[in-house]
């Protein structure tokens, strides 16, 4: 069988897709920052004037080519390589790939937190919250210089993947099509290392997971040193985030099984969405209410809290159920599920979370997503784009799974989704 084969499909209708993805989301990214700030406010549809605006702050790149937040940025992607290797933590091995091999991996990603919370402890014990601020008012300063380094990182990894080595370069079969373009954005190597340091693994938990914490603190900050007090709305926004975030790092084995690290290369799409799109479009909830606080009423703050609470348990449990059988299909805690084995002798679970339908997971994710926008209210519908967008996201990964799983277990995929009907909610979808 031959290592690394062409490329046959090509996702995103190839380059010219991934062409309109790449114009298309760093789009995004500078138009919710010129049409949602604190001076200009956050209004959908964007009248004329208003997009008058959005390209003049684009022309005056000055306002945000900042050599000092790029500075910022390298010391914080450094700072967490550095803590990549030298903090302890379990060393496991991930799936092994189509060359027989299993990468190993340090779970350190915890500890890499609290080692980055102690410096940041440190930081304010020593200068106040003007650090804090200093992040908040650059905001677009820092997106940039991520968007930066992560379309260097991106080309850097792409010309990496041609070096001769010892033992053949593993590419990943969705990114040796031929066409640079294409495989520089999805991804050329599968798993691009630099000695110990493997970037997709990194870069999928470290810089962004936590720099999004850190800039949800950040607006906090500001919002209390603008008007005195820090929201209800605020903490409906950010406490879910940093759960989610904490919740991410305390299984960080967990990603070790997943599509990103298991099938998908390293190329721009991962390197810009795990750099720029995760930290600075997630956090626009809690950026919108640093500038214009929203106060619930009890009630309602009550309903938000319920909605992220019970969507939480449905995604993490449901998570937890089926890494939990994949370890140990005999564990007492799974032992009573029902499965079917495939021709291939994989097991698919057909009761417990995973018989009520076959993406509960995402269920639960997108409506813990819904409850953080609808902290900022209803006054304007541009912080609910993540809501908006994440749903496409799962539609998307949903559509990747069924045409996997449909391809890998044939017929038994037919009988198994007979057995289990609804994609996302039971009796409904």
């Amino acid at each position: 069988m031959q290592l690394n084969p062409p490329t046959v499909h090509r996702d995103f209708f190839g380059a010219p897709g991934a062409l309109a993805v790449m114009v298309g989301t760093v789009s995004v990214v500078f138009t919710w920052y010129f049409a949602c700030n604190e001076t200009v406010g956050c209004q959908l549809p964007l009248t004329g004037p208003q997009w008058a605006r959005v390209a003049d702050g684009v022309r005056d790149y000055s306002g945000y080519l900042s050599p000092r937040a790029l500075l910022y940025y390298v010391l914080w992607w450094a700072w967490l390589a550095l803590l990549y290797f030298v903090l302890p933590g379990a060393r496991v091995s991930g799936v092994r790939l189509r060359d027989g091999r299993q990468l190993v991996y340090p779970l350190n990603g915890l500890a890499s937190l609290g080692a980055t919370l102690a410096a940041t402890a440190a930081v304010a014990a020593g200068y106040g919250r003007a650090p804090f601020l200093w992040i908040a008012d650059h905001y677009f300063q820092l997106a940039v210089a991520s968007l930066l380094f992560a379309t260097a990182q991106a080309l850097f990894v792409y010309l990496y993947s041609f070096r001769r080595a010892a033992s053949p370069v593993m590419l990943a079969l969705a990114g040796n099509s031929g066409n640079p373009l294409y495989d520089f954005f999805i991804g050329r190597e599968l798993n691009p290392r630099i000695g110990r340091l493997d970037l997709k693994y990194f870069c999928e938990l470290r810089p962004g997971i936590m720099g999004w914490m850190l800039l949800n603190a950040s607006f906090a900050v500001k919002q209390h040193a603008q008007f005195g007090r820090v929201s209800n709305s605020m903490w409906l926004a950010i406490v879910p985030q940093l759960a989610y975030c904490v919740d991410t790092l305390l299984f960080e084995r967990n990603v070790l099984t997943t599509m990103d690290i298991v099938t998908d290369g390293f190329g721009w799409m991962l390197s810009f969405g795990d750099l720029t799109w995760v930290p600075f479009m997630y956090s626009l909830q809690a950026r919108f209410l640093a500038f214009r606080p929203v106060h619930h009423s009890a009630p309602a703050t009550l309903l938000i809290a319920l909605l992220a609470a019970t969507s939480f348990l449905v995604f993490r449990l449901s998570n937890s159920e089926k890494n939990a059988f994949r370890t140990d299909p005999d564990a007492p805690r799974v032992r009573h599920l029902r499965y079917i084995t495939t021709e291939s002798g994989s097991r698919l679970l057909v009761s417990g979370w995973w018989g009520m339908a076959r993406h509960i997971n995402y269920t639960g994710d997108w409506f813990y997503g819904l409850a953080q926008c609808l902290a900022t209210g209803f006054e304007t519908p541009m912080t609910y784009f993540f809501s908006a967008y994440f749903l496409v996201l799962l539609l998307h990964r949903n559509y990747r799974d069924e045409c996997k799983c449909r391809a890998k277990y044939k017929k038994d995929w037919v009988r198994y989704c007979e057995l289990v009907p609804y994609l996302f909610i039971p009796y409904l979808i």
